[in-house]
């Protein structure tokens, strides 16, 4: 029985803030909200329910649907649905698992090597977008990636990953479904990956936040070899 005494501006607050911590923007947490009470609608619709501007609704659905919060139809206008509750719950709990599993792994190179040797952290997406180019120029044998952001990263990088093809390197990449890697990549898709992983040559490691804005980054090839192991065993696994 539903509680009539619940405070439900109190609740709705509460639940900006929890999805907020998902890494969602105030208007994608409002966008999503609406779409959720509301069922589906066209972005003008959507607009107006969630309260946002009607010039923002379009860029703000395209980020919650390449974030799997949203999906759409094709043609005109275009229809949003909003990836039920339920569905999204059980994709963040594989992706807590997931995130508590590398730190077991972590836990392991500690106690079988002792503290890794220094691991940079980077903050800001030009910072970290220009760290894993570096990576990527001077990768001489293999370049691992898995990673929910490679629309972006593939834009951006497009020419350094054509240069490492050139090269000789050998690319394998990790990515949501339905997402375009890079010409003559090999690639693997997953649904539900919730960060950016980078293996350079089994020796060097960059982890990065889903949105690209902070990472951190190690030459221990101990800390490495153990990511590229799990990773290799996501790609096992499908």
């Amino acid at each position: 029985m539903v509680d009539v005494n619940i405070d439900l501006k109190k609740e709705y607050d509460a639940l900006q803030s929890d999805l907020e911590m998902l890494g969602l923007s105030s208007y994608e947490v409002k966008t999503y909200l609406a779409l959720v009470v509301y069922g589906y609608g066209e972005a003008d619709t959507i607009s107006k329910v969630a309260k946002i501007p009607r010039t923002s609704s379009y860029k703000v659905l395209a980020s919650l649907e390449e974030k799997g919060f949203v999906i759409s139809t094709e043609g005109r206008p275009r229809v949003y649905r909003p990836v039920s509750p339920e569905t999204l719950k059980r994709r963040f709990i594989e992706q807590i698992e997931e995130t508590f599993d590398k730190l077991s792994l972590l836990k392991d190179v500690v106690r079988e090597h002792g503290i890794p040797q220094i691991v940079y952290t980077i903050m800001g997406k030009d910072g970290v977008v220009e760290k894993i180019a570096e990576i990527l120029d001077t990768t001489e044998r293999t370049f691992l990636m898995s990673t929910p952001a490679i629309s972006e990263i593939r834009e951006r990088l497009s020419k350094n990953f054509s240069s490492a093809l050139t090269r000789g390197v050998e690319i394998v990449i990790i990515t949501e479904p339905f997402q375009k890697a890079p010409p003559s990549t090999a690639v693997f898709h997953k649904k539900g990956l919730i960060a950016t992983d980078i293996i350079s040559d089994g020796e060097r490691a960059l982890l990065a936040s889903h949105d690209l804005n902070a990472c951190g980054y190690t030459d221990n090839p101990d800390m490495a070899k153990h990511l590229e192991n799990f990773i290799n065993m996501m790609i096992s696994s499908e």
